[in-house]
């Protein structure tokens, strides 16, 4: 059984991460509004006691999980524990005596409850006491229904407010200035401001090694030579290839000693972590999970039509489709500076051809925009269970990459 959803994360003010929306379908091909809320809240409680754990796709974070009224009826929820799961009464949900007795008997049993889409009623109010999150949706909430919510829950310290959709840094610090705890959009993946700056040379010296890395045949003595121009680099390296979790019987010395052990596989694993603590650390982690989620899925997509695409260019191409919002510059700026190969750059700029075709894919999968996802798989001719499969594969990947750099 292949679990089809998306995961969006829910960034905390700090912009650190605080938890995830997992946004199901039961396939590509079914999107909403074929499926309704009951069957889907439904299939995610399947996937998560019979395929998967919740756990496996958001790590140690909780779930934000939609339900309806008949899900919440039927207990669903209670097949998650309070600690790994948020429960999510979708906005069709009217308030009313029986919705109220089943938030009652869930805060008692220690679940977090949130309310999703609100629109503000004052009948909510008699739900205040048991509801810990009100999620709005920014889009399409005029501020003057914000400033009433803000003040309708005013008396309740205890709730706090989550705003969804937010597109721009512009918004974030608005609503991070009107009392928002929460936040869930794309504005961690944007640009906060354009400018240009120079790249040190730690980055360059990292984009240099990446491209070597992409090659088919890598040149050890060229890679050699910038590590041996980079101290902390170097530094790095050896403690990596010299860590508990390679168990070497004896210790390693040279860099290039540490190039031959480590061999190509583990040596991307590791510039893939450089890449994370180097480029940007004011960024938040999840933009950095984001750029690594998408070279693995790339990487694993190519191996399965190698005809079209190169499996190393791939992961390359994914990992820096990301670079302008880490950096804060245009990526016309960024590919200037970086001595890439054409072929990674032209997918970047153009948003033509097979790799640009894949970044496209997996940006739609993260929006959970199932029915476009699919024009793209037919386009590049791609296995749709096996391409979700290998997003699922990715996201683990990148967590288990980015825990090393925390």
């Amino acid at each position: 059984m292949i679990f089809y959803a998306a995961r969006q994360p829910i960034l905390d003010k700090s912009k650190k991460l605080f938890a995830y929306e997992l946004l199901f379908r039961d396939s590509i091909d079914n999107v909403f509004p074929d499926i309704d809320g009951d069957e889907a809240t439904s299939k995610m409680i399947e996937a998560s006691q019979f395929n998967m754990g919740i756990s496996e796709f958001t790590g140690s974070k909780p779930a934000f999980i939609n339900f309806t009224q008949d899900t919440l009826t039927q207990g669903y929820a209670e097949m998650l524990a309070p600690e790994e799961v948020v429960i999510e009464i979708l906005e069709t949900v009217k308030p009313g005596k029986k919705l109220l007795a089943q938030c009652k008997d869930l805060h008692s049993k220690g679940y977090t409850i949130a309310l999703d889409d609100y629109e503000h009623q004052s009948v909510w109010a008699h739900f205040y006491p048991f509801i810990k999150i009100i999620k709005v949706d920014i889009q399409s909430t005029s501020l003057d229904e914000i400033k009433t919510i803000i003040t309708a829950t005013k008396g309740h310290e205890h709730i706090q407010l989550l705003a969804e959709k937010v597109e721009t840094y512009e918004e974030y610090n608005q609503l991070l200035q009107m009392g928002f705890e929460f936040f869930q959009g794309f504005f961690f993946a944007k640009p906060e401001i354009v400018k240009t700056k120079t790249l040190s040379p730690s980055q360059l010296a990292m984009a240099e090694l990446l491209y070597e890395t992409s090659k088919t045949e890598l040149d050890l003595n060229s890679i050699t030579s910038v590590f041996e121009r980079d101290v902390s680099l170097s530094y790095k390296l050896l403690r990596y290839a010299n860590s508990a979790i390679f168990r070497r019987r004896s210790e390693i010395s040279t860099i290039k000693q540490a190039l031959v052990i480590l061999g190509s596989g583990e040596l991307k694993r590791f510039l893939g972590v450089m890449f994370a603590i180097t480029a940007n650390p004011d960024k938040p982690t999840e933009l950095i999970k984001l750029a690594m989620t998408r070279a693995k899925f790339c990487e694993l997509v190519a191996q399965d039509i190698r005809s079209q695409l190169d499996v190393s260019i791939a992961f390359l191409t994914g990992l820096l489709s990301k670079i302008d919002a880490i950096l804060d510059e245009p990526m016309e700026s960024v590919m200037e500076k970086l001595p890439l190969a054409q072929e990674i750059k032209d997918p970047l700029l153009t948003k033509k051809g097979p790799m640009a075709a894949l970044i496209k894919l997996v940006e739609l999968i993260e929006l959970a925009e199932w029915d476009k996802t699919n024009i793209v798989i037919e386009k590049l001719k791609l296995n749709k269970d096996k391409a979700v499969e290998h997003y699922n594969q990715a996201l683990t990947w990148a967590d288990e990459q980015t825990d090393l750099t925390t």
